[in-house]
């Protein structure tokens, strides 16, 4: 099967990750996974793919909170395809505003998922991406935003082009801490756990593709972060301005990069088009 392509994309039973598993169902030649930390709730998504509208996703459960879960899939995917062609990290969590739980919680939580677990997802799979293969790791504006509100000092280190991933954990670890003592504002962050938990994922994102052609000079992956917009999800509310499918078509885009693509890669995207940092 190592000559079959595959796709994977994390959070993939509901809101954006079912349009990007929809769409690439539609334009991705190989086969794409839907992953689901549930493995009921995944399987009537791929159910409803498969009897609504004719397409073939196929299910594999994945908590990215769970490091054994993400290993089993990536040994799951390294025996049957030799690696990952796609991998879109699309899982991610989001307190609504009012929430009533501590703002320390909230940033312990929020981190855990959508910096620490994806980062677990990236040290993992990476090494399976094969030559050509696409990364795209779902950001937000969001991290733009709460960049801009950060202290000048913090924003210099999160723009800083040689930024190491160890920096970065020992600073979105700070925030964590700050926001638990209360301090987080008065430590030059901003009062947003889901826009910091953004900043850390764009970072790593930049931090990803920067090693990446250290280490893979010649093997032409690309690895992005993107902003898929304000979409009607669970997350994000019935009053936002895009379809979940509308959402998708970014992420998508860059999933779909041609073989002969050199850019975009390191870069925050935003309807198809790079968002300087």
């Amino acid at each position: 099967m190592a000559s079959v392509k595959v796709a994977v994309v994390t959070g993939g039973n509901k809101g954006i990750g079912l349009a990007i598993v929809r769409a690439l169902c539609k334009h991705f030649k190989g086969d794409v996974y839907l992953t689901a930390r549930n493995t009921k709730l995944g399987e009537e998504a791929v159910k409803g793919l498969k009897e609504k509208e004719g397409l073939s996703p196929l299910f594999h459960q994945l908590d990215i909170n769970d490091l054994q879960s993400i290993r089993t899939l990536g040994s799951f995917l390294k025996e049957k395809y030799g690696g990952i062609d796609v991998l879109v990290n699309n899982a991610g969590i989001a307190f609504k505003v009012a929430d009533t739980t501590p703002f320390g919680t909230q940033a312990e939580v929020t981190l855990k998922t959508n910096f620490f677990a994806t980062r677990d997802i990236c040290n993992e799979f990476l090494p399976l991406i094969k030559s050509h293969g696409r990364v795209v790791n779902v950001s937000s504006m969001a991290s733009y935003g709460a960049l801009g509100r950060c202290s000048p000092e913090l924003q210099k280190v999160f723009r800083r082009d040689n930024i190491t991933e160890e920096e970065l954990v020992t600073f979105m670890e700070k925030f964590v801490e700050d926001a638990k003592k209360g301090i987080h504002q008065k430590e030059g962050w901003p009062n947003t756990a889901y826009g910091v938990s953004k900043v850390g994922l764009t970072v790593l994102s930049r931090i990803q593709a920067r090693e990446l052609n250290e280490k893979r000079k010649s093997d032409g992956i690309l690895l992005n972060a993107c902003c898929p917009g304000w979409v009607r999800t669970d997350m994000a509310g019935p009053n936002a301005t895009k379809s979940p499918d509308e959402g998708a078509e970014t992420p998508v885009y860059l999933a779909l990069l041609p073989n002969n693509a050199h850019s975009p890669h390191g870069e925050l995207v935003s309807e198809k088009k790079v968002v300087p940092w």
